[in-house]
């Protein structure tokens, strides 16, 4: 049985290249998650006027036998910078914002713990959401495996973070 997680990390396409080929992971698919109106499926044009409330986010699927949900936000923390409100690099905007968003209820005290644990390392307060996952609508396919499509492509993840975990 596989499940899910949504990892909203600043601009979507470092996040899904830096998450693709780790072991246990099944699929990842990039999109826009947790807006103000979960009845349309917003577009990538929309959701960067920072108007619509999504959050360009990460859906994981993965195998809980190969990897566990604390694993991949361990991954997580080392590409995010987590007192950043609204900003990961340059990318600025509440659609840039951090945040973990779950479906099953029971992987809430794991994001729980992981933001505590987190915190200690930290002065300024981690400012990473945890929320039930309201909606998330996948990318245009344009965006889907972006950096591979485009090498060289902007990114707020330094290039040394992909070639560390591949």
């Amino acid at each position: 049985m596989l499940n899910d997680i949504y990892l909203a990390g600043g601009c979507f396409w470092g996040v899904q290249k830096f998450f693709q080929g780790t072991p246990g992971i099944a699929a990842t698919a990039v999109g826009y998650a947790n807006g103000r109106d979960c009845a349309k499926a917003p577009t990538y044009e929309e959701v960067y006027t920072g108007e619509t409330g999504f959050a360009e986010t990460l859906h994981i699927v993965y195998d809980p036998y190969h990897i566990d949900l604390r694993a991949i936000l361990d991954l997580f923390a080392e590409i995010i910078e987590p007192t950043s409100l609204n900003k990961q690099g340059d990318d600025t905007g509440t659609h840039y914002r951090t945040g973990v968003f779950y479906q099953d209820p029971e992987d809430e005290p794991i994001i729980a713990e992981f933001l505590a644990d987190l915190q200690r390392g930290y002065d300024a307060p981690v400012v990473v959401e945890n929320l039930p996952l309201a909606c998330f609508y996948r990318g245009e396919e344009y965006h889907q495996h972006y950096l591979d499509k485009n090498p060289g492509g902007y990114c707020h993840i330094p290039e040394e973070k992909f070639k560390k975990k591949n």
